[in-house]
């Protein structure tokens, strides 16, 4: 790698090499870059099969992930709560949830370990609105990582979140229907979720090859509930987010989508 061939110029009798930088000021030679080596690690998933997989060893970094899903509530929150558990305990840590499908549970997401005071909800009241919160949250600098439900998303609009979350240098989450697997993304990473059998495929990563095999997404083992003030009761009927199984882990019911304001989730 990094090498380059001199080209030889054809005379009547032989071939007279050429000079190399003669060539290159021509503009008649490619001259590649060094490899930069391995790619710069990133934070954590939490996940051991996972991060093996990732070129970066855990979530790019001030990038676009997106999480393609079959249906709502099969575990994609579980995914990222060990990282953002993490992201989360620093006093100024921040979490952007933007426009939501259902009201987040906050018992569940504090049995995660996440921190709920660093929690923020972004209501916004049509997609467009929720694509420029999206980005707004990601540019401010001021939030670790900002988790989307974008629709009629297309390409250029992608994009400004990749460019949007290298600004800020914040993680972005992007939950999307497996359908559009189908179509071209700027996305660093992305990975569909199968709830049947229930596991992850890494479908595009950034630094390498996505490994052709599947990953297995166990349910995680919570520990004592109690540990982080959540009674046994509440574990037991929703110890992974669950209130009503059709409408997603880690989340409740519906959230209405009245006004573009900013609140903590107080699951009401």
């Amino acid at each position: 790698m990094g090498t380059v061939t001199a080209l030889g110029r054809k005379t009547d009798d032989a071939s007279v090499p050429t000079a190399l930088d003669g060539l290159i000021s021509q503009r008649r030679v490619w001259r590649g870059r060094a490899s930069a080596g391995t790619t710069a690690a990133g934070p954590s998933t939490g996940w051991p099969l996972l991060d093996a997989a990732l070129p970066a060893r855990g979530w790019p970094e001030a990038a676009l992930s997106e999480l393609l899903l079959p249906a709502d509530g099969i575990g994609e929150l579980q995914l990222l709560w060990p990282a953002l558990a993490r992201l989360s305990q620093p006093k100024d840590g921040v979490i952007a949830l933007v426009a939501p499908p259902y009201h987040p549970y906050p018992p569940a997401w504090h049995a995660a370990g996440v921190r709920l005071g660093a929690v923020q909800v972004v209501r916004a009241d049509t997609p467009r609105e929720a694509l420029w919160a999206t980005e707004q949250c990601l540019r401010s600098g001021a939030c670790d990582a900002v988790l989307c439900w974008p629709q009629q998303a297309d390409d250029r609009a992608l994009r400004r979140l990749q460019v949007a979350a290298e600004t800020g240098q914040a993680l972005c989450f992007a939950f999307r229907s497996f359908k559009a697997a189908m179509n071209p993304s700027p996305a660093a990473l992305r990975i569909a979720i199968d709830a049947t059998p229930r596991q992850l495929r890494i479908l595009k990563c950034r630094g390498g090859n996505p490994p052709s095999r599947p990953i297995a997404f166990p349910l995680p083992d919570h520990p004592d509930p109690s540990r982080h003030g959540v009674s046994r009761s509440d574990a037991a009927s929703n110890h992974t987010g669950f209130v009503a199984p059709a409408m997603g882990r880690g989340f409740t019911h519906p959230l209405p989508r009245k006004d573009a304001r900013t609140t903590e989730p107080s699951g009401t």
